[in-house]
């Protein structure tokens, strides 16, 4: 594995990765899509396409999704391995823009930012049952 120097590994990906697909159940019985998991590998050449397979990934730069819901809102999510996150949403018509994501700590800490991200955008709590 590349050691990169830009980016400290504070987040474990794959632990993200696990949050994600346990909160996906609920948000799929609320009515949410939600898109695949992908990820980007810090050793594949720039720029780095999204891929859904993790055992194609061999040094995890960033994990993501996507969400959508009614009325066309969506959400989309990419969490950096430093602890960030890109996270960018459209809530209606007049409600659109980036979150701001930023000292993400752990998978732990992910969950509850993106439980928070999601009652922003869908107007409901529906993480993790």
């Amino acid at each position: 594995m590349r050691d990169d120097p830009l980016m400290d590994r504070v987040v474990d990906l794959d632990e993200v990765a696990a949050v994600l697909a346990s909160q996906a159940v609920g948000w799929r019985s609320a009515g949410l899509e939600v898109g695949l998991v992908t990820w980007r590998d810090a050793e594949a050449s720039w720029p780095q396409p999204p891929e859904p397979d993790r055992a194609r990934v061999h040094d995890p730069h960033s994990v993501g999704v996507a969400i959508s819901g009614p009325g066309k809102a969506e959400l989309s999510v990419v969490l950096f391995r430093g602890g960030w996150a890109d996270v960018d949403f459209i809530a209606s018509l007049d409600d659109a823009g980036c979150l701001p994501a930023s000292d993400i700590a752990s998978a732990s800490d992910f969950e509850v930012r993106m439980d928070q991200w999601v009652a922003r955008v869908f107007g409901f709590r529906g993480g993790a049952q």
